[in-house]
């Protein structure tokens, strides 16, 4: 028996991968999605918020959509859940990189990229030996002032400090403890 064998999987990352091929791997998509984050909640007891999991569903979607209309042929899926945040990647057989719009509300389509960075904590492109891979990583806990993105816990050591959306800390209580009489901000 080797080593680690019976070591339980806390502190391991939850995986999923599916290759998605012909005209149904959008809904397959999503579907995969779907069951990837439930199981996440149901069988390893990790705290998913109804926002997260109806985001995923959609950022799963927008980048399969994208994939099954400028990519011929497969795309893989992949879904990790890790750091208290999943993880979406598409990956495609096409190598050009797509490039997200500036907003326009007059604009009719073409605002997928645009829906996905604007809901997820981060969203990389990168080109691949062969294809591209697109990232996108959705916070799995609710954010209490209702950020859209989420909430992401910085670690222990600065407590009562969050981030959301790749965003610079925003830390409370450091700023409360700075604006006591007789001490000074320090950065």
């Amino acid at each position: 028996m080797h080593e680690d064998e019976d070591q339980s999987l806390v502190g391991r990352p939850l995986r999923s991968a599916v290759s998605l091929e012909g005209g149904e791997r959008i809904g397959e998509a999503r579907d995969a999605a779907r069951r990837f984050m439930t199981e996440v909640q149901a069988v390893h007891g990790i705290p998913v918020s109804e926002r997260a999991m109806g985001l995923a569903e959609l950022v799963v979607s927008e980048l399969v959509t994208n994939a099954h209309k400028y990519a011929p042929g497969p795309c893989l899926l992949d879904l990790e859940v890790n750091d208290r945040a999943v993880e979406i990647s598409v990956w495609d057989s096409n190598p050009a990189l797509p490039v997200p719009r500036e907003a326009d509300p007059n604009r009719i389509g073409k605002h997928g990229l645009e829906i996905v960075m604007a809901v997820c904590r981060s969203f990389e492109i990168r080109r691949e030996p062969v294809g591209k891979r697109l990232k996108a990583a959705i916070v799995l806990a609710d954010d209490p002032g209702g950020h859209p993105a989420g909430r992401l816990m910085l670690p222990a050591r600065l407590p009562g400090c969050f981030s959301t959306s790749g965003a610079a800390p925003q830390c409370p209580d450091a700023a409360a403890r700075a604006r006591r009489p007789g001490r000074r901000a320090t950065g």
